[in-house]
């Protein structure tokens, strides 16, 4: 089969074209041929089109090669030209090959004509084959492979450099790190082939609301950075708003599952004030992870003197931290209570147990400053004994001083870590707590996350089903962030099902989220389940879940964690 091949001449005389046609044909080629004549025809065919090579006369009126061989220069297009002609000295002819030409040829020895040609291009396929090389090498070096985003050796190049212009130039730039909230939970439930492809289209949704002169970055796993250069904190904090509400629209497919996101982002400005450029990113990332503290899918905006980030500062602290505070018994509980919604059947008063660190000078340190690096560093499981014992000798002196009160007694929430699942003596430890303390098993609920119990399903159901052979109840708490597992419900035998606040928090002016707390609520009862309602921050969020049907409901509008004293 003959090889395509487009050819530009560059030659006055059409007997002298058509004889260079006739020898590609004999050579195996299907020529597609412009004939030319003058610069400007030359140049525009240039433009026009795109071609394998030139060839050129050598001396036309008024037009050399020379010449021609300058403007197919000029275009910058990597062309192999051949010069063709009948009269050519051989100084000219050494000439134009110094000046870039690739090879000349005698129009009374055309048998050299299709060899050169496929030569030329074969060494332009190994130029190009070259450079695209050497472009995905560069590309590689400052791009993210997966996303295609810049990634975060040169996103760091980027801030340095902005960090440099501010003491320069006096401007001021913006940084946000964004932290996905629900990506654990596509990883755990899909696999990892989900979580990339959730990552790539999140690379596309995030270039929306950022404009054309910021930096968006790939700095790890779920993580994303954005450099605002130019940008004054309330522009950057209208872009972040956009950020935040792009994540919240999107809604993730992966065959038959859909999945709801949310992003918490750290904010800091960029200015002449002294910070490294290491010292920025730490600044946005404990942003970050305080906006996570506070609820998740929102804004934190740093500060140097914001009491609650500098809690954050160095994790590693806080390893020995909580080892110092375990040893000396530095834990303390709050309890918030659980109140019914009037539903038939919900009428006792529950209250959930919460733990908090006393610092140094007595002050109470929050579990968002130390419950990560406990996460981390695998000291959950003894955080979890230290709540249980606590908790359980806490409800047991409460037995013993007697119930004043004329409302039912109620069931106590006691948090427990994945981590824990994990750990095959744990269970033993609760059975040897509750056979010490001889409280009535009904009072005791325990409850874990639902991406803690999907994450270690088989060893969740294990341990919820000795739970309530033990007499206890269980939770499912922060239920419906992923939008996964409705399904799970069947698995888990679960007693109740908190509803994440995250859709709680915007019901009344997100009616997705609306839509979403009905559906988890009709869900949790079609299952037998009691169903409470997370971060209830007004009246109107209670009347509105009071009218849905929610059972029980929790959060700062109905009371916030007070210390066990009170």
């Amino acid at each position: 089969m003959a090889t395509p091949l487009r050819v530009l001449v560059v030659e006055d005389s059409e007997d002298d074209a058509l004889l260079l046609v006739r020898e590609l044909h004999r050579g195996g080629f299907s020529p597609s041929i412009r004939r030319v004549d003058s610069r400007d025809d030359l140049i525009t065919a240039l433009s026009d089109e795109a071609w394998d090579l030139v060839i050129t006369d050598h001396n036309l009126p008024g037009f050399s090669s020379a010449l021609a061989l300058a403007a197919v220069q000029e275009t910058g297009q990597d062309l192999p030209v051949i010069i063709v002609s009948g009269s050519i000295g051989e100084d000219i002819a050494v000439a134009a090959m110094k000046t870039g030409a690739h090879d000349y040829i005698m129009k009374d020895n055309l048998t050299r004509l299709v060899p050169a040609i496929q030569r030329e291009l074969r060494e332009v396929e190994t130029r190009r084959a070259h450079r695209k090389a050497e472009e995905t090498i560069r590309h590689m070096a400052y791009h993210d492979a997966l996303t295609g985003l810049t990634n975060r050796h040169e996103f760091e190049r980027r801030l340095r450099r902005a960090l440099s212009s501010t003491h320069e130039r006096d401007t001021q730039h913006a940084l946000l790190y964004l932290d996905l909230d629900q990506f654990k939970i596509i990883n755990d439930t899909s696999g990892h082939v989900a979580g990339d492809e959730l990552l790539k289209q999140l690379a596309v949704v995030l270039q929306g609301p950022i404009r054309e002169s910021d930096t968006l970055a790939r700095l790890g796993g779920d993580e994303f950075g954005v450099l605002l250069e130019n940008c004054p904190v309330d522009r950057a904090m209208k872009i972040a708003e956009g950020l935040l509400q792009a994540i919240k629209d999107f809604r993730f497919t992966w065959r038959d599952k859909t999945f709801a996101l949310g992003v918490s982002i750290g904010l800091v400005a960029v200015k002449d004030d002294g910070k490294t450029m290491t010292d920025v990113l730490s600044a946005a990332d404990m942003a970050c992870y305080s906006a996570k503290d506070k609820g998740r899918s929102r804004i934190h905006f740093y500060s140097d003197d914001d009491a609650e980030l500098a809690q954050r500062h160095g994790e590693m602290e806080w390893v020995s931290r909580i080892n110092l505070a375990l040893e000396q018994d530095r834990f303390v509980l709050h309890k918030q209570c659980i109140i019914p919604l009037g539903r038939h059947g919900a009428t006792a008063q529950h209250c959930e147990f919460l733990v908090r660190m006393l610092a140094d000078d007595g002050s109470l340190i929050l579990p968002g400053a130390f419950i990560p690096a406990a996460e981390r560093y695998d000291l959950m499981p003894q955080l979890d004994r230290w709540v249980i014992n606590a908790a359980f000798s806490h409800v047991a002196e409460s037995l013993v001083g007697g119930n004043s009160s004329e409302e039912p007694q109620g069931t106590c929430f006691i948090n427990l870590s994945g981590a824990s699942l994990s750990d095959d003596n744990f269970f033993a430890y609760i059975e040897a707590r509750l056979e010490e303390y001889e409280i009535p098993r009904n009072l005791i609920c325990f409850e874990i996350t639902e991406t803690a119990a999907i994450a270690n399903l088989s060893k969740a159901v294990g341990f919820i089903e000795g739970i309530k052979d033990a007499g206890c109840y269980f939770a499912l708490d922060d239920f419906g962030s992923g939008l996964s597992s409705f399904s799970y419900l069947k698995t888990i035998p679960a007693d109740f099902l908190k509803i994440d606040g995250m859709f709680v928090r915007d019901m009344l002016d997100d009616p997705m989220d609306n839509a979403i707390v009905e559906a988890i609520n009709s869900i949790g009862h079609t299952a037998g389940l009691l169903t409470i309602a997370e971060f209830v921050e007004t009246p109107a969020i209670k009347d509105k879940l009071r009218a849905i049907g929610v059972d029980y409901a929790q959060g700062f509008g109905i009371e916030r964690p007070k210390p066990l004293v009170d």
